[in-house]
């Protein structure tokens, strides 16, 4: 376990920035301005001024301090995100024993503080409303994704319950609208290598060895749409996402793989139409089966073409 030299401060622990290992030249101020160029450096004088800037000993740095005197330190902060805006929606707690909580998070909310993102997340709402600093996601799903989150409630069990996901153990369905292609045989089983892409924070497939794989069924359809069940077996970024891309079948309302760019980000009444509906695996503590169901609902199937809801 690592041991933070900063308290947690309103349901967030302190960020972490390595030091670079240089053997002269450089302050620490320096350093940060050039490694967070949109934080201004009033902030930072700020922040060490009320010794909120601390090395992995505790000790409070200040801004003149030279690189060279510590080499290969760490430095942990207090961040904060001015105006921080407010999203309006709430997630609902479906379980909780000893160890384990399970979520129901909303569309738009992130999991993790990042970027933009500090209070108005998964991760930190929970963590004040229930008390629980030690409180971890054991897996992500995206902010514009609904749906189940699992959480480790101690450090102690975190590792367990990470190791159904590392080893397949759990079961994940999700539900999604998209276009609906009559042409494929259903199931459909659909494998692809992916890897990131040079624009920002996108995936897509290339050719190689497959890396990924998901299994597409059909719950309901109409002439132009379908709600699908989505299985991913693999765990890549975005992968439900890029693989009903790929085939032609982009996310009713995704802004990152979208039929036609752009859809607006920003507008709630146009979520993703992706949903996290359910979890099923065994208790690696109690060793009791669990399946858990979200009690969130995606749209109805549009009566429209594709042509008419995303123009």
């Amino acid at each position: 376990m690592t041991l933070i030299p900063l308290a947690m401060r309103d349901g967030v622990n302190a960020s972490c920035v390595a030091l670079p290992n240089l053997d002269q030249g450089g302050t620490v101020l320096a350093f940060l301005q050039q490694r967070f160029p949109n934080v201004a450096t009033e902030v930072w004088l700020a922040r060490m001024g009320a010794g909120e800037v601390v090395d992995e000993h505790g000790v409070a740095v200040r801004a003149d301090d030279v690189l060279a005197g510590r080499l290969g330190l760490h430095l942990y902060y207090y961040r904060d995100v001015p105006n921080e805006t407010v999203i309006p929606f709430q997630a609902s707690v479906i379980y909780e024993n000893e160890h384990l909580l399970v979520a129901d998070k909303p569309h738009f909310l992130p999991v993790m503080p990042a970027g933009e993102y500090l209070q108005q997340t998964l991760l930190v709402r929970l963590r004040r409303e229930y008390d629980l600093p030690e409180l971890t996601p054991l897996h992500r799903i995206d902010r514009e994704t609904a749906g189940l989150v699992m959480f480790a409630k101690q450090e102690s069990v975190r590792g367990a319950y990470q190791a159904l996901f590392r080893e397949r153990r759990i079961h994940k369905h999700y539900e999604a609208l998209a276009p609906w292609r009559p042409e494929y045989a259903y199931p459909l089983e659909h494998q692809a290598r992916m890897q990131e892409s040079t624009d920002f924070f996108r995936m897509q497939e290339v050719a190689g060895e497959a890396n990924s794989h998901t299994i597409i069924e059909v719950m309901e359809h109409n002439d132009a749409w379908a709600r699908y069940v989505l299985s991913p077996i693999s765990g890549k970024r975005h992968q439900l996402r890029v693989h009903m891309a790929a085939l032609g079948m982009p996310l009713l309302y995704d802004s990152l793989y979208p039929h036609k760019r752009p859809v607006n980000t920003g507008d709630y009444a146009q979520p993703l139409q992706l949903l996290a509906k359910s979890i099923r695996f065994t208790d690696p503590i109690s060793q009791q089966a669990c399946e858990f169901v979200s009690q969130r609902q995606l749209l109805p199937l549009p009566a429209v073409g594709f042509q008419d809801v995303c123009p």
